[in-house]
């Protein structure tokens, strides 16, 4: 029988990682085992893994030794990504081998799914580990009866349809909360630091397409200046050792991609009670997560985008979150064809050299990596 692997890393020392193997499982019935033939890896999941004990991450995915005398302190972890496999074996009604599915996987060879409330378009995984963990990540999509389905957008499509909805939910999160008092009518600003993040990038998309949209600042680093600036999205574009460079009178409210303790600290500082809202949505300074003495608690917030599409499907009713979100998505991934170049590392040997890159921080911000089984 094949052998099957999956990355594993240690929960709090990100450092510390495994390729683990072991031999295929049988399957029980009602469940089918899928092959997974690529994933995306980029900075958001390296936040999966930075926020996976207070946000559950780590409960997606067991590891291949998960009894007690192989980890006795549950220490390993997997870490989620996007992508798509191949259903390999199925022991389930409704779902028929080689189906090609989109979602979430482990960082691996392969995976056994449960599935349940099965669609023509899409199941959940029923998985019992899985039951209390948000809808969005149980969802698994049926490319093969999805309308209007082209196999050459896989790529944008593990890479940037789950980081562009996000970017969506952050656009709908403002708009729905008003700018946060730091609407275009009282000249305020929105200011993302990490602007040159997958999501920041999707998110300036939405702004600027809005007429309505306030004042759009992203901070980035002086490596990514010139390329942000490129990119035609932001109004103004500053390096994080121009913080003089904001305009402090005007009312803010900071998206931060970054989670760099420093530079949310320096720029609450400087805004002082111009800074109306801080979302804290990702981690791509990971290591640099502690805020400074001048971080306003109060007015900020983690942002949880499973949380706001859960509010919006019972706003909007069955759907309609994923269609509005589906076509930004797909329109936005076609501009970025201009400026972001794909690149792939094939065979399970390479999982590791993507995963230490990112981890690094070396992944040029106009690139992206995929990892193709």
């Amino acid at each position: 029988m094949e052998k099957w692997h999956q990355f594993e890393v240690i929960k709090n020392d990100l450092e510390k990682a495994q390729l683990a193997g072991r031999q295929a499982p049988e399957i029980a019935q009602g469940e089918i085992s899928v092959k997974i033939e690529r994933f995306a890896f980029t900075a958001n999941n390296i936040s999966y893994g930075v926020v996976g004990e207070r946000i559950g991450y780590w409960k997606f995915f067991p590891t291949f030794n998960p009894d007690a005398k192989t980890d006795a302190d549950n220490k390993w972890g997997v870490i989620p990504v996007w992508g798509i496999g191949v259903v390999e074996e199925s022991r389930c009604a409704g779902i028929e081998e080689g189906e090609r599915l989109y979602g979430y996987f482990p960082m691996g060879s392969h995976l056994v799914l449960k599935p349940e409330k099965i669609k023509q378009e899409r199941f959940l995984d029923g998985s019992e580990h899985r039951a209390s963990l948000p809808p969005v990540y149980n969802n698994y999509n049926r490319l093969n009866t999805e309308e209007n389905y082209t196999a050459d957008t896989d790529d944008e499509r593990i890479l940037l349809m789950p980081l562009y909805a996000t970017s969506f939910c952050l656009y709908d999160f403002l708009i729905d909360n008003k700018w946060f008092g730091a609407s275009k009518d009282v000249n305020g600003q929105v200011i993302i630091p990490s602007a040159s993040s997958k999501t920041a990038l999707g998110l300036a998309y939405a702004l600027c397409d809005d007429k309505n949209a306030p004042h759009l600042v992203g901070f980035t680093s002086s490596t990514n200046r010139q390329m942000v600036k490129a990119c035609g999205l932001y109004d103004q574009v500053l390096s994080y050792d121009q913080l003089s460079g904001i305009d402090a009178s005007r009312p803010s409210v900071i998206i931060d991609m970054s989670g760099n303790g420093q530079v949310l600290s320096d720029l609450h500082g400087a805004l002082g009670e111009q800074m109306r809202y801080c979302a804290n949505v990702g981690l791509t300074h990971y290591d640099s997560n502690k805020m400074g003495p001048d971080f306003i608690s109060e007015r900020s917030a983690m942002f949880f985008a499973p949380s706001h599409i859960q509010k919006r499907a019972a706003e909007w009713g069955p759907g309609v979150f994923e269609a509005k979100a589906g076509e930004f998505w797909f329109k936005t991934s076609m501009r970025t064809r201009e400026w972001q170049k794909i690149i792939h590392s094939k065979g399970v040997g390479e999982i590791e050299n993507v995963y230490r890159e990112a981890l690094r921080g070396d992944v040029p911000a106009a690139e992206a990596r995929i990892v193709v089984l």
